[in-house]
């Protein structure tokens, strides 16, 4: 998972070195502890409860699959600990444990197959996901969509294994089926393989409309822009955003980790963890837990992000817009569609 997670890490180490040369929270300064959950979800428990019981850290950033997270989750609430957790995900949980910075199903999904129905006029959808929890549950949430309030079809869904590099058969089941939309949601170095096969077969965004839940800048770098030209990603940030917060965010990241490095929606997610934490410690008066969580529920946090300002939820979820992104060769992505603030609802009626 490193092609997705390095980003995450650079972004709040930026955000704790700002947050230190301002005088750190309640006058203390943050203490940086990395652990390596090297894409094992058990080992991402084992790290947690280190950080928590060895350490006694007032925080913990991190996770970026759904399989990760739902790992460290029971260790958080025995332990009662904080996560921030920067990816977009399925939905259908919350925890006071938790605080989600990343967006949930319906509003990173049902946002984007409602703009890719009306604007492209689909009706048939073909579903790709990788073979863990986060892309199951989610096309799971997509098909009911599709098919009750889009009132299209689904006629083709699978599942590779993580890690995979052979799509050959679905790419063949896709050029029979001739979906109007290819609907994925591949993770990690997988995408390289997929996007790469795709292009080869003669699949591109010319011929075919491609929206990807999983597909950020930083993926791009390992993807090549070269064979995602003209496809599409659903997120709530790209680096190209043309505003003059996201312009001095992304000075400062380049400075920090080069100019070659790419900031993607869950880099940028990553980044707001520790203001939030911060702004909410500063309400608390303290770095107790529950007293945090209180702070987080309270309605009253905002944070004025590069995406643009978001507000934190009582149900620990961030009120985000989403942005439909159109990938140029370069590996950046023209915003072709910003949404109105969506509510997060991470258990939605009838899902």
């Amino acid at each position: 998972m490193a092609i997705s997670e390095t980003g995450s890490i650079q972004a709040e180490k930026l955000a704790i070195s700002q947050i230190n040369a301002m005088g750190g929270v309640l006058g203390r300064k943050i203490k940086v502890i990395q652990e390596d959950g090297a894409s094992d979800w058990p080992t991402f428990a084992e790290k947690a409860k280190k950080l928590l019981e060895e350490n006694h850290v007032a925080a913990i950033f991190g996770c970026w699959t759904s399989a990760s997270r739902k790992a460290v989750l029971p260790v958080l609430e025995r332990d009662n600990g904080l996560l921030y957790y920067p990816t977009f995900y399925e939905g259908l949980e919350q925890s006071k444990n938790v605080i989600y910075t990343g967006q949930e199903a319906t509003q990173q999904v049902f946002a984007g197959l409602d703009w890719v129905a009306r604007t492209k006029k689909a009706k048939t959808f073909y579903l790709i996901g990788s073979d863990y929890i986060w892309p199951r549950t989610t096309m799971k949430l997509a098909r009911k969509y599709i098919e009750t309030v889009l009132h299209g079809t689904v006629v083709g869904e699978e599942y590779a294994a993580l890690g995979s590099t052979d799509f050959g058969s679905t790419i063949n089941k896709i050029r029979l089926k001739k979906p109007d939309v290819i609907y994925a949601a591949v993770v990690g170095g997988s995408n390289v393989s997929w996007f790469k096969q795709l292009k080869a077969a003669g699949i591109n965004g010319q011929n075919q409309t491609l929206l990807t839940l999983s597909v950020t800048e930083d993926e791009a770098k390992g993807i090549g822009g070269e064979n995602l030209v003209g496809f599409y990603s659903a997120m709530k940030y790209f680096e190209s955003l043309d505003t003059p917060r996201n312009k001095e965010f992304t000075k400062q990241f380049k400075s920090m980790w080069g100019a070659g490095a790419p900031i993607g929606d869950v880099t940028q997610a990553a980044y707001e963890g520790p203001w939030i934490w911060k702004a909410a410690v500063e309400m608390a008066g303290s770095f107790d837990t529950d007293k945090v969580v209180q702070a987080e529920q309270s309605g009253k946090i905002s944070y004025d992000a590069p995406e643009g300002v978001v507000y934190l939820e009582p149900n620990h979820h961030l009120k985000t817009r989403l942005r439909i992104g159109k990938w140029r060769a370069d590996g950046q992505a023209d915003i072709v569609y910003t949404s109105d603030y969506i509510m997060p609802n991470p258990f939605p009626k009838g899902y």
